[in-house]
This record gives C-alpha cells, sequence and structure tokens, in this order.
C-alpha cells in the first residue's frame, strides 16, 4: 500500500518525533507510508467563530492542494465513526482488494478541520471521544496503521 499522512502543523517535541520515526521504520515493511506537514495559521486565545472558520478554511485550501482525487481520504474527527484496530485493519484490507491502495490519512490543526474536508473525505473515523493534541494524534495514527498491517498479516503485536 501507499500511505499519506497529511498533517496540519510542524511537530517539536523530540519524543513524539522519536515514536512517529519507530513507528515508520517499522511499516517499510508493510507500505510505503509518507508524512506531509503543512504549515498551520496561527491562532489566538478567545477567536471568534468567524475567525475560526476563517483559519479552517486557509489550512483546509493548503490540504486539498495536497490530495490526489485517485486516493482514498480518510480524516480524523473527534465525530467521525468511532473504529477498532481491527475495523481499520479491515478497512486498509478492504481498499487494497478492490484496487484503491493508495490512501491518504488527514490530522487537522488544533482547531480540527473545516467542515468541506470532512464532508468530502472517503470516511470519517475516531479513535474515541476524548480530544487528544494534534500533536499526539500523528503518533496515534502510525502506531494504529501499523497495528493495522500487524492484524491484517495475522502477527501476534495486537495482542
Amino acid at each position: 500500500m501507499n500511505i499519506e499522512v497529511i498533517v496540519v502543523g510542524k511537530l517539536k517535541e523530540k519524543y513524539l518525533k522519536m515514536g512517529i520515526a519507530e513507528y515508520l521504520k517499522r511499516l517499510d515493511a508493510y507500505a510505503n507510508v509518507k508524512v506531509i506537514e503543512l504549515a498551520d495559521e496561527p491562532t489566538k486565545e478567545n477567536m471568534s467563530s468567524v475567525e475560526e472558520e476563517a483559519v479552517l478554511a486557509k489550512e483546509a485550501e493548503r490540504i486539498k492542494a495536497k490530495l490526489d482525487p485517485s486516493r482514498k481520504v480518510i480524516v480524523l474527527a473527534i465525530e467521525g465513526k468511532l473504529i477498532s484496530s481491527e475495523e481499520l485493519a479491515s478497512q486498509l484490507d478492504d481498499y487494497a482488494t478492490y484496487g484503491q491502495s493508495k490512501v491518504t490519512f488527514i490530522i487537522g490543526g488544533s482547531l480540527g478541520l473545516h467542515k468541506s474536508l470532512k464532508q468530502s473525505a472517503d470516511l470519517s473515523i475516531s479513535f474515541g471521544r476524548i480530544t487528544l493534541p494534534h500533536q499526539l494524534m500523528r503518533l496515534v495514527l502510525v502506531e494504529q496503521i501499523y497495528r493495522a498491517f500487524r492484524i491484517m498479516k495475522g502477527h501476534s503485536y495486537h495482542k
């Protein structure tokens, strides 16, 4: 499979960079996975809904410029479909089986994702109803992608 992870904002924390690098290295055996970092818009405390909408729209334009229409798009959103690791594995396996082996995951910035991205995605998923920092979500996602491949191959990591 060919997987892109499009993320908004630069990752600064060394421990997160190290964790992501470890899972990307492990994923080399299963898929070509690339992380694409895009600039985030500056935000401030107590932004109005109009200001938040403008930030989300600008970030969405950057994301859309990187999207390839031939790829399946999965957005991560707290209100998305709650899925298990097994369900993620099954979804990726289905894509690969039916000729859709190019998948793009999208993680928004600190304000999330613009509604236009959520509406146009092939799938909107959530790993839970708790709010996680978008930087930490990167690590969670690449670990879950790795876990999905281990599940698909019947390996013991999942247990």
